[in-house]
């Protein structure tokens, strides 16, 4: 482990990209293949292959209390000790910096930590195995074990960097090393197929979700057009224009005997749709589809706000099914009985998608769509998908492969813009990373009369030298400090755009909006310009209402 933790800390020490890829793919040439395989996954802060669904169990707060513990000072100020480093294997390498310092763990002996952890039912059960395994480890072994278990490395390395370092360590072509990755779900694995050069041999591995490919978002039809033809000359020549579904993303998957897994946009597995596994696993043949999971009456869609209802439920009655109904729209289709199609054109992905979903069972349908030559075309598309009660349209170039974990070129989605709202910030929080000691994450309120009810929080869109200069105007506008977060005096006015609104028990206000992100600050405006509840009560019910066909 103590080279694996000096060779993190140089790739953490410079910016240089290429630096960082010769460090690691050096670092792989030293070792064996089995060594290399560990660290290529630990570099990319996994502690298990991606495809491997099982967690260790252990949450950053029972990380801290047992790094404070260990210290032999548990009653020690965390928050100080965090926001002094903003990461918490920094924050245990400094509290544990006496602990044997010359130690050096084997990286076998942390993976088998992994797999005990993973194993271990109990709370108790995990702080013995890690007291166990701290106790003979140097503060480096803690830090990057600790980093590894919250899944952030922050030394600049992402998995996309790792590929690269195989690639050049092993001479490889890195479309190859990447292509064997996607389908395996194992950084490692990759690595030791790429040792041998025997990448050819990955073959795709169901359940495990691959990248989704994404659309670039543009504002009117002739944009799309233009970045059409900006980014690839024959994109706009021919486009297939579908209804943008404002439901939840997802890739299913399906083998031979009928098991069906869903996964969200996350890659995590989605279960609260029980229902649709039974109409999905009649489909024949193994399968990868690409879509959208809606809630759907009447032949029409519900509002998110509907859909949002059944998430996060570990239980579900039929009352919950029967009065929010689902349906599952295929609009690609990735895999078949052993061929990826990724490279295959999306006209050819979807005439084989139309004979497999023909006549398809009840709670399955097919994405519709229509060709388009012209910014008119589109034009009528999307005023058509907006009269359907959906929120715009993706175009498609007919010509495009499947680019997983890809944005631009192939896809755009067009939306009908929908409104901003006037907020005043009443409580500020430190960031995380590198702006750790900066005030960067807002909670934001409307007005309800003379008071201010708070509807969400937000942390992108601002500059790094807004936040510094906000940082400094809040610390001395503040009205209480916990530490961590601060309530501060309402001054500072935000615009912030939003996806939609639902309703909500975390906020005074009763609402909360979704994804919601600052689109500037508002030194013009007060807070006695603010926008009000009732607005948002109004915006709720537009949004809520479904249109009569």
């Amino acid at each position: 482990m103590r080279s694996f933790v000096q060779l993190a800390n140089a790739v953490a020490s410079t910016t240089k990209k290429l630096e960082k890829l010769r460090l690691i793919s050096e670092f792989f040439q030293s070792l064996s293949v089995r060594d290399a395989a560990i660290a290529a996954r630990f570099l990319s802060a996994h502690a298990f292959p991606a495809h491997d669904e099982r967690t260790l169990g252990v949450g950053g707060s029972t990380l801290a209390k047992f790094i404070a513990e260990l210290s032999g000072n548990p009653n020690q100020n965390l928050g100080v000790a965090y926001r002094k480093h903003g990461d918490l294997g920094d924050m245990a390498a400094d509290l544990l910096r006496n602990q044997n310092p010359d130690a050096d763990l084997p990286l076998e002996k942390i993976v088998r930590l992994f797999d005990q952890l993973a194993a271990s039912r109990s709370q108790s059960e995990k702080a013995q195995l890690l007291t166990a395994a701290f106790r003979e480890a140097s503060p480096g072994d803690i830090q990057y074990i600790v980093k590894i278990i919250t899944g952030d490395l922050r030394i600049g390395s992402k998995e996309s960097l790792v590929e690269e370092a195989i690639a050049k360590a092993f001479n490889q072509p890195l479309a190859q090393v990447r292509r064997a990755n996607m389908m395996l779900g194992d950084i490692g694995e990759t690595l030791i197929l790429a040792s041998h050069d025997n990448l050819h041999t990955a073959a795709v591995r169901l359940f495990h979700p691959i990248g989704f490919m994404l659309a670039a978002p543009v504002e009117t039809a002739s944009d799309l057009f233009d970045e059409a033809q900006t980014e690839r000359s024959d994109a706009a020549a021919h486009l297939l224009v579908e209804e943008k579904y404002d439901g939840i993303r997802a890739q299913i998957h399906k083998n031979a005997s009928g098991k069906v897994r869903m996964f969200s946009r996350t890659r995590d597995q989605l279960t609260e749709f029980p229902e649709l596994e039974s109409p999905i696993s009649q489909l024949p043949g193994e399968l990868i589809l690409d879509g959208e999971i809606l809630a759907w009456r009447d032949s029409r869609p519900l509002p998110f706000t509907e859909l949002q209802k059944r998430l996060g439920r570990k239980h579900l009655d039929l009352f919950i099914q029967s009065d929010i109904p689902v349906v599952f729209v295929a609009f690609d289709l990735l895999y078949q009985d052993g061929h990826l199609l990724l490279d295959d054109s999306l006209s050819e992905r979807k005439a084989r998608l139309s004979t497999l979903l023909y006549n398809a069972p009840s709670g399955l349908r097919t994405a519709t769509f229509s060709e388009a030559n012209s910014p008119q075309d589109v034009q009528l598309s999307f005023q058509k998908s907006l009269a359907a009660g959906h929120e715009g349209i993706v175009a498609k170039s007919a010509s495009s492969p499947y680019t997983p974990g890809r944005r631009g070129g192939y896809w755009f989605k067009l939306k009908e813009p929908y409104a901003t709202l006037d907020v005043v910030v009443t409580a500020v929080e430190y960031g995380h990373g590198k702006r750790h000691k900066v005030l960067s994450d807002y909670t934001f309120a409307v007005r309800d009369g003379d008071r201010l009810v708070n509807i969400g929080k937000a942390y992108s869109g601002l500059t790094d030298a807004e936040i510094a200069e906000l940082t400094t105007f809040f610390k001395a506008h503040t009205l209480e400090d916990h530490g961590h977060v601060r309530t501060v005096e309402p001054l500072i006015v935000l615009e912030v755009a939003f996806n939609n609104i639902q309703k909500s028990n975390r906020h005074a206000s009763g609402y909360a909006l979704r994804f919601p992100r600052i689109v500037r600050l508002r030194p013009d405006k007060t807070p006695s310009d603010l926008d009000t509840l009732s607005r948002v009560a109004a915006l709720f019910q537009t949004q809520s209402a479904v249109p009569t066909p």
